[in-house]
């Protein structure tokens, strides 16, 4: 079978004083195009290294990523920076947009990046906005939306440019229930909807609720990964 992404024991370690810290230790998974996947875990268990690693932000210390069929490790800066662009949306739990551009313009700036025209930057950005609901918002800067709308703003601006994958860190921590249900929601529409691949480190339970594949780290280790039945939606 062909995965989208395999990460094959891969460790991550840190320098620390004259030794080093182990933040991820020998892990390996496979995740098929389409998934909607978390990775889970307390505080310090490797979930944020994964993500980083998985995202081409980082590079493992050993063992390898292949990414739609990429050895990420084999990889010069320039390509690796070339493959985040293209193959990947990223959605962050302080939502990162640009404070002083309107939503629409945080959603085009990945497309700006690519070179992509304004018009067709337009076109994609009020498509991606009305797929998280948001189209009326289009002209709002960050400052005048709420938490939950600067985080689906946050996905509009993670799918607009149709990446092969969306990684999510945390990204109902900042929100409440009500919010992190909605954004929930969003996002398993958006996997079934669009066929996206969805990767998201968590430990909050509602998220996990919703999950149909969840991947437990602690200590850096792989310690389960259950496939489970079609959970219930909405």
């Amino acid at each position: 079978m062909d995965y989208l992404v395999k990460v094959e024991a891969v460790s991550r370690r840190f320098p620390l004083d004259h030794s080093y810290v182990s933040a991820l230790d020998d892990a390996s998974l496979r995740v098929s195009a389409g998934e909607f996947l978390a990775i889970a875990g307390p505080s310090g268990s490797g979930k944020s290294t994964l993500l980083n690693l998985m995202g081409c932000i980082d590079k493992p210390t050993s063992g390898r990523i292949v990414l739609d069929g990429q050895d990420t490790s084999a990889l010069k800066p320039a390509r690796l920076t070339a493959l985040r662009r293209e193959k990947i949306g990223f959605v962050f739990q302080t939502f990162n947009l640009i404070p002083v551009f309107t939503a629409s313009e945080n959603v085009e700036y990945p497309l700006l990046v690519q070179g992509v025209g304004a018009s067709e930057r337009g076109k994609r950005a009020a498509a991606a906005l009305e797929s998280v609901g948001l189209l009326s918002r289009a002209g709002q800067r960050p400052d005048l939306l709420s938490g939950g709308e600067r985080q689906r703003v946050a996905v509009a601006r993670a799918i607009v440019h149709r990446p092969a994958l969306v990684l999510a860190d945390e990204p109902t921590a900042n929100l409440d229930t009500h919010n992190a249900t909605q954004l929930i929601d969003l996002m398993r529409d958006l996997n079934r909807s669009l066929g996206l691949t969805f990767i998201f480190s968590t430990h909050d339970q509602r998220l996990l609720e919703h999950t149909p594949r969840i991947v437990r780290l602690c200590d850096g280790r792989v310690v389960e990964d259950t496939q489970r039945q079609e959970v219930s939606h909405g």
